[in-house]
């Protein structure tokens, strides 16, 4: 039997029973369509993740406070499990001796905290970021209304906030935010500018956020006098790791800290945050893979399952077969194709199963202000062809080989 004949045995076969070989094929669909999706979503969330951090400026690095390793063993011994030790060591004048390195353009810190903010009936808890006015000139975002405050304000500790959009809309409904008096915790603040949507992931995110002047924050919200994150604008971004080289070293010398282990501060370039967003969305992405694989092999067992009960059902006929001269390989190769076929048609239908629902997650993310590229990577597509051939294969051996085996004189009397 050559392989022509064989495969339109097995087509033939495989449409007598449609019903039987959609059921068959239902595992290896769901399975394949979570891979797409998964993959395809990954894929998207990394394009959400990249512009949120190239807002800020593709010529950016980060400076974050931490608690080094001796201070975290002093806290475990000494505070109550579950609180904090914070660092309140990195100053204005930190920011002031970096600007000064030869490769910053310019460097802003900032504060942040969670109140109440109300606007007549209206209350939403928000978190609030206290940075100064440098932020506005390396932050790409841009207003939808009114303006940024100025240095001055920043300051003369100013009680001017600009309001994310979506804290806009459910603080002021239909009404104009711009020249109004809002309260965060215990003070009033005047409204001079809202964002443009910027594409939050979730609640408690940038568009439902409040932005004030560092000074105010620090003195009037929080009574302190540090910062806890700063963000570095580089004139030559090829310069980075360099210049987060002399960053390190320059704090280092403020914080009398002589040991590079104890820093009390973390440095990263653009290209270690990503790094960092990638390898978690990388172990997420194998772990939902892994659930996925699950349904995967169980519709592999399911097809090995339907296999032996289509052999057994057709038993007489391959014992006529293998009486008129046909040879256990043929046998074999009928019954492997009828699995494979079965496996591919379950991949395809997978893959445009798993194209669809990814755009509908794609049309949903972009219409909620997210910025969501849909891509179906190639790699997804080589992931599902190939899975789904290789259980083709793998499951269907063993049910062939069995049709293969088969006396036809037995065969030929079974009923």
């Amino acid at each position: 039997m050559n392989n022509r004949k064989a495969f339109q045995q097995s087509v033939r076969a495989l449409s007598a029973n449609p019903v039987r070989t959609v059921l068959t094929t239902l595992g290896i669909v769901i399975g394949i369509a979570t891979v797409i999706m998964v993959l395809s979503a990954g894929a998207g969330f990394r394009s959400l993740i990249n512009d949120e951090i190239k807002s800020l400026g593709s010529d950016t690095l980060f400076i974050k406070t931490r608690v080094p390793p001796t201070t975290k063993n002093r806290a475990a011994s000494s505070l109550t499990p579950g609180i904090s030790v914070g660092i309140t060591t990195f100053k204005q004048r930190d920011l002031e001796d970096i600007k000064k390195l030869n490769n910053v353009a310019n460097d802003y810190g900032m504060v942040t905290g969670m109140a109440v903010t109300n606007y007549r009936d209206n209350k939403k808890s928000v978190i609030y970021f206290g940075s100064s006015a440098e932020r506005f000139i390396i932050d790409q975002h841009t207003l939808k209304s009114g303006r940024f405050y100025t240095q001055a304000e920043d300051n003369g500790a100013a009680q001017v906030v600009v309001l994310g959009s979506n804290l806009s809309n459910n603080l002021f409904l239909q009404d104009d935010p711009l020249g109004k008096l809002i309260r965060i915790g215990n003070l009033n603040f005047q409204v001079i500018g809202v964002y443009n949507s910027q594409g939050s992931v979730g609640g408690n995110g940038a568009d439902d956020s409040a932005y004030m002047p560092l000074g105010t924050a620090q003195k009037k919200m929080l009574g302190v006098d540090y910062v806890t994150v700063a963000v570095v604008q580089l004139k030559n971004v090829n310069l980075a790791d360099a210049t987060a080289s002399q960053i390190s070293l320059t704090l280092e010398r403020n914080h009398n800290i002589a040991d590079s282990a104890k820093d009390d501060f973390i440095v990263m370039t653009q290209a270690q945050v990503l790094d960092i967003y990638n390898t978690i969305f990388n172990g997420i992405t194998i772990l939902l893979i892994a659930i996925a694989s699950i349904s995967l092999v169980v519709g592999g067992v399911g097809i090995m399952n339907i296999m032996y009960v289509v052999v057994t059902e057709r038993t007489a006929e391959i014992g006529l077969k293998k009486s008129l001269g046909a040879t256990g390989g043929d046998i074999l190769k009928e019954f492997l194709i009828e699995s494979i076929l079965v496996t591919i048609l379950g991949g395809i239908i997978g893959i445009l199963l798993g194209t669809v629902l990814s755009w509908l997650v794609s049309v949903v993310a972009i219409s909620s202000g997210l910025v969501w590229t849909f891509t179906v990577p190639l790699y997804a597509i080589i992931i599902a062809v190939g899975v789904s051939g290789a259980i083709g294969i793998s499951f269907g051996v063993l049910p062939a080989r069995s049709a293969a085996k088969l006396d036809p004189i037995e065969a030929l009397r079974y009923e």
